[in-house]
């Protein structure tokens, strides 16, 4: 008796855990918005205005050196890799964000 309460002690809670809690109509619900741009980032200098202000907003800021970033322009965005110093002597040492030039929003890329 005591090994079957045992065993399905597990399959209860797994049940009790896949339960959903009641959300309340009456709440809004709140969106983050991505950070006001003053425009697209048409130009190089704009693209690494932008690029500057996403990553000060980032929680580990200071380890982007944002100044010895490496722009290029593809279609309709820029890419950024933007070496970091925490990662120096390992491969890749760079984080690679992608900018959109009509809206100015930036987003962090994959590294391969």
């Amino acid at each position: 008796m005591k090994k079957l309460l045992l065993s399905a002690l597990p399959v209860v809670a797994a049940f009790a855990s896949c339960q959903q809690a009641a959300t309340n109509p009456d709440t809004p619900v709140v969106q983050s918005a991505p950070a006001p741009t003053d425009g697209g980032a048409a130009t190089e200098g704009a693209a690494r205005a932008a690029l500057r202000r996403y990553i000060q907003g980032q929680p580990q800021a200071n380890l982007y050196v944002v100044d010895s970033a490496a722009l290029v322009e593809v279609d309709a965005e820029w890419q950024a890799l933007v070496p970091r110093t925490d990662w120096a002597g390992r491969m890749p040492n760079r984080a690679a964000f992608q900018i959109d030039k009509l809206t100015g929003e930036v987003r962090p890329r994959p590294v391969k």
